[in-house]
Parts: structure tokens; sequence; C-alpha cells
């Protein structure tokens, strides 16, 4: 069976031109939504993925019609693959029930985890440049070098609880333990007042 979705950003647009479309293409029914693409709760296209079956093909007017970003297209597509339904989108004339079809699906693909690969690595890039330029990545860390000096100073006087240490710098637990590590190492860990 040959099943539909149809997609439009705001209620000034009209869905006709694509229903027309799906419907010359053969899809016996459609579904839709009229909502932004980048929206991820988009109820039409829910329920299309939920009423397809093994052996039916949903069909898209257009790529973007689908996908609110590339990554979101092949995830779609993969798991209507490992479902046993075909994907068909009209303009781009992609058809994963065909070689073809599949093949330039696996070139988007590929094309997708090329361009995830080059932004880690300038991630990484960065990061290292940053760090020899002296500066560290990360969170900031939640206690200044005073406060967490501060902290590590009453906590050694064993005058003031875990807790009412947390209460006053307000910090969670696992800060105050994190600090206390790194300036005592793990024999101050073991008196959890």
């Amino acid at each position: 069976m040959k099943v539909g979705y149809a997609r439009v950003s705001t209620d000034d647009q009209k869905l006709d031109l694509q229903i027309n479309a799906l419907q010359r293409d053969g899809c016996e029914k459609v579904f839709s939504d009229v909502v932004s693409g980048s929206k991820a709760a988009r109820k039409g296209l829910e329920e299309c993925l939920e009423y397809l079956r093994k052996g039916d093909v949903l069909i898209v007017w257009k790529l973007d019609r689908l996908g609110r970003s590339l990554k979101h297209l092949i995830e779609t597509v993969s798991d209507l693959t490992s479902r046993e339904i075909g994907f068909k989108s009209l303009q781009e004339n992609i058809d994963t029930t065909t070689s073809g079809g599949r093949l330039v699906f696996h070139i988007f693909g590929s094309l997708a985890e090329f361009e995830r690969e080059i932004i880690r690595e300038r991630t990484k890039a960065g990061l290292t440049a940053a760090r020899a330029r002296g500066r560290l990545g990360g969170r900031p860390r939640k206690l200044s070098e005073k406060k967490a000096k501060m902290a590590l100073e009453l906590h050694s006087t064993k005058q003031y609880s875990i807790q009412e240490l947390c209460k006053t710098f307000r910090i969670s637990k696992s800060t105050l333990y994190r600090e206390l590590h790194r300036k005592n190492g793990n024999s101050e860990l073991i008196n959890k007042n």
C-alpha cells in the first residue's frame, strides 16, 4: 500500500499541491501536518509511521517535508527500511524500493556521517588549540578557587557537616566531594560526615 505524508509550516500555506501529487502517484491514504519542520512533535507524522506495515511505501512530495534535518531524515528512512517499508520522494526522484534509490540514499547517509566526523574533528582541534593557549574546555567550575579553599578549610575543622557546607556554598554533594578530592585525594573522602 502506498501511504503519503504532506506537511506545510503555517496555516497560510496549503497542502493541496502535495496531496494532489501524492494521490496521483497512487497513495491510498495521506497523513498531514501544519507545523514547522523543526518541531519534533508532529502528530500526523507519528500517526503515519505507526500506520505503516511491512511492504508499504511511504511517499512524500519532497525530502524536507519529512525530516527536520538530514540526520533525522536518515534515521527515519533507516527505521522504515528495518521494518521492510519503502520510501519515495517525488521531487528528488528517490525510491528506496529500487537499487538506484537505495544507492542515492546511502550516499546521503555517508555524507551526513562525513559531516558529523568533520564537526567532531574541528571541535577536537579547537579544544586542543584552546588548551595550548591556557584555556580549558568544559563547563565552568561551580566553586571559585577561593570558595573551594574555604570549603576545604571548613570541612577540615569537622565543625560542619557535608549538608551544611553544601547549603552554605549552594552546591551539590558531588560538587563538594569533587573539590575535596581534587585538593586532598581520596583519603579526605573517607570521613563523609
